[in-house]
């Protein structure tokens, strides 16, 4: 078996957080392994929520386009749509990668 270092993988989490929610990473994050870290399941929920509003704004954006509304225009839709679906496509993705790490951690001989 290989040996996981962990705190490059939170290191390329975060980076993909910060990807998916346009913000750039921060050298300031204390790192996990001091007691004084970002907690996983935090981090977690924020990124839930972010997915959740990105694809609140693109339902809003449809609506006001199928409404006709004034400047509702169908690029501008199109994008928060595809931005929305991308977003959650990313986040079924690593919630796969968690439940297969789990999966191995509990199938490990003790």
């Amino acid at each position: 078996m290989s040996q996981i270092d962990v705190n490059s993988v939170l290191s390329q989490m975060r980076a993909l957080s910060s990807l998916a929610t346009g913000t750039m990473p921060t050298a300031s994050l204390p790192a996990a392994s001091n007691g004084t870290g970002v907690d996983f399941g935090t981090l977690f929920r924020q990124s839930i929520g972010s997915v959740a509003a990105q694809q609140n704004e693109a339902q809003k954006q449809v609506g006001a386009f199928e409404r006709g509304d004034p400047g509702a225009d169908i690029v501008k839709t199109s994008i928060a749509g595809q931005k929305a679906d991308l977003a959650f496509r990313g986040l079924v993705e690593v919630r796969n990668k968690l439940v297969d790490a789990y999966t191995t951690i509990m199938n490990m001989p003790v």
